[in-house]
């Protein structure tokens, strides 16, 4: 046990220190080229840190346990808006731009409401099995493709200025800061998952509580080491786009691929954790037009951890 907790810790560094130059090399991508923190953060950043859930979900779908696959992206859907735009937005509120609140939170909404109508057609119209198929998994990766081509087309608005004055490296350098810093995050990643569900297993719990919390908090470290490190460096827009992407990608490419490689049951998925996943994309959205309409505030974080808390309670009550 004492070894898990030690590489447990050791997870933990390697993502912090991942995060910090990955931030720094995207942040100077986007200015050298002219797009956006949101958009890097959307696409390069939200890939590269969802690169964890992509391992376990993949792996899970090759063993044939669709508990792991569904409910690690599903845990960490909710973790990332939850508890990491939650913990974000009480350190440094987070700007939302007009586009962010027309286009890119809806279509975070658009997704996830897809996901559930194809995971429980069967309960809701009657149709198949609650589940995604293989052509239902192309299906999510075709959108998926569409959104990435519609994605690099956005350009810098006058809205993120704030980053304009702030250092740009050399292309070959922010580069390497890039890949160091996802290799860092994806491998802490990695010690951090197995060392924490080893100690889960001992302790006798079952898979599905398994993905939905312990892998899908430790799959999220990226993010949230990301996330704090955008808050830190005052780049929210990167912070907002690596949470936004994350859950996109979460949803179109791994349960897309996953399903792809093996048919996925929703028969270990209840109505409550698919309930909080809709409720966590419709709060970021309400949040757009409640109080400060142009920013994610502490108020907004601390609603945000409320929501999730009572999930955490409810899941630990039900053990």
């Amino acid at each position: 046990m004492l070894v898990q907790i030690l590489l447990l810790l050791l997870g933990l560094a390697l993502v912090v220190f991942g995060a910090d130059y990955l931030v720094e090399g995207a942040s100077s991508v986007a200015r050298k080229f002219g797009l956006s923190e949101f958009v890097i953060g959307l696409t390069i950043v939200g890939m590269g840190t969802s690169a964890p859930e992509m391992v376990v979900s993949f792996i899970g779908a090759l063993e044939g346990n669709a508990d792991i696959s569904v409910g690690n992206v599903i845990g960490s859907n909710i973790f990332n808006t939850l508890l990491i735009l939650g913990i974000t937005a009480l350190l440094l509120p987070i700007p939302i731009t007009e586009e962010n609140r027309k286009k890119d939170i809806p279509l975070n909404i658009v997704i996830t409401v897809l996901l559930v109508l194809m995971g429980l057609k069967h309960s809701l119209f009657g149709i198949g099995t609650d589940g995604i198929s293989r052509l239902e998994g192309g299906i999510l990766l075709a959108v998926f493709i569409a959104y990435m081509v519609l994605s690099f087309r956005k350009k810098d608005s006058a809205e993120e200025s704030e980053t304009a004055q702030q250092k740009v490296y050399p292309v070959w350098l922010a580069l390497l800061m890039i890949l160091g810093g996802l290799a860092a995050l994806i491998f802490g990643g990695r010690v951090f998952v197995n060392s924490a569900t080893s100690i889960a297993h001992s302790l006798g719990v079952s898979d599905k509580f398994i993905a939905i919390t312990i892998l899908a908090g430790g799959t999220s470290m990226p993010e949230l080491a990301t996330c704090v490190a955008a808050a830190v460096k005052k780049k929210g827009q990167l912070a907002l786009g690596n949470i936004i992407g994350s859950n996109v990608f979460n949803i179109l490419l791994i349960l897309g691929g996953s399903a792809l490689i093996h048919p996925l049951s929703f028969v270990g998925i209840n109505y409550v954790d698919l309930g909080v996943l809709l409720v966590s994309a419709l709060a970021l959205f309400t949040s757009c037009y409640i109080g400060k309409r142009n920013k994610l505030d502490p108020v907004d974080g601390s609603l945000f951890l409320l929501i999730w808390a009572a999930y955490m309670a409810w899941l630990i009550v039900r053990l």
